[in-house]
């Protein structure tokens, strides 16, 4: 008995429609799993795209501050030198 392999006769019709159920069950998770992944992107790109511009933004007002500032810089320097030391 156990040598023989169990055989099922299927209607060649109803075998085509249980595969074409299949393959659109098939698509639908995969439509739904990109979708997801998709949304999840579009997450972390808006996520990575604020951090750019926090880091940006800084970047840009403290090159402003240090122009601004450079004339500046040498009399608040003595200015807290005589403030701190002295």
């Amino acid at each position: 008995m156990a040598d023989k392999v169990p055989t099922v006769i299927v209607d060649p019709e109803d075998y085509k429609n249980i595969v074409l159920k299949l393959n659109e069950i098939e698509e639908k998770i995969e439509f739904t799993n990109s979708e997801i992944h998709q949304r999840y992107g579009k997450k972390l790109g808006r996520d990575i795209g604020i951090l750019y511009g926090i880091c940006t933004a800084l970047m840009i007002i403290l090159i402003y501050l240090l122009l601004i500032l450079s004339p500046v810089l040498p009399r608040l320097q003595a200015f807290l030198q005589d403030a701190l030391f002295k």
